[in-house]
């Protein structure tokens, strides 16, 4: 199959795409990633993506769309619920790219983290891919966790310490309260 992988970041990117060409199929990996934050960690995650994508002979299609604004209209009013609009957006747009670029599916390096909400993004896929008519096709990555790690030190990919958006850079590295 032609498979269109949404790719977050390029360490996460790495195993799925290992995975997915040794089953036999053709990859191309898709950046869109409106959801980072600061403008310098995107900047450092898109690059970042490219050179994996050299580094593996992987076609990359960018949408080298920085939208914090957009972001932050459509999270704001409910911080607690950014994930599954960060999933569905994504997901969505890697969808309408995969159908408009004749793909046979599209998936996500999303499916490779250990910290996403994997089944969120399992049912989000699916339905989004039944709204375009483009199969999500769906792999559980997480075995290939430390592999990733691995492979994405050995390469010299940056590797970011927090998901991307302000809320997480927020939770990364604001100090924890003391508790009694």
């Amino acid at each position: 199959m032609r498979i269109l992988l949404h790719t977050c970041c390029g360490p996460c990117a790495v195993f799925p795409l290992q995975q997915l060409r040794a089953a036999g199929h053709q990859v191309t990996g898709f950046f869109y990633n409106h959801n980072i934050h600061p403008y310098q960690e995107y900047a450092q995650r898109r690059d970042t993506a490219i050179l994996m994508a050299e580094q593996n002979r992987m076609p990359l299609i960018m949408r080298d769309d920085y939208d914090l604004e957009g972001f932050l209209a459509n999270v704001a009013a409910e911080p607690e619920k950014r994930c599954s609009y960060c999933y569905s957006s994504r997901l969505r747009t890697a969808a309408q790219a995969a159908l408009e670029g004749g793909f046979d599916a599209f998936t996500a390096s999303l499916l490779y983290s250990r910290y996403q909400k994997h089944d969120e993004i399992k049912l989000l896929g699916e339905q989004v891919g039944n709204e375009f008519g483009v199969s999500f096709y769906y792999q559980d990555f997480r075995s290939g966790w430390q592999e990733g790690i691995r492979l994405s030190k050995e390469s010299g990919l940056y590797r970011q310490q927090y998901c991307g958006c302000i809320y997480s850079e927020k939770e990364r590295y604001l100090p924890k309260s003391k508790t009694a």
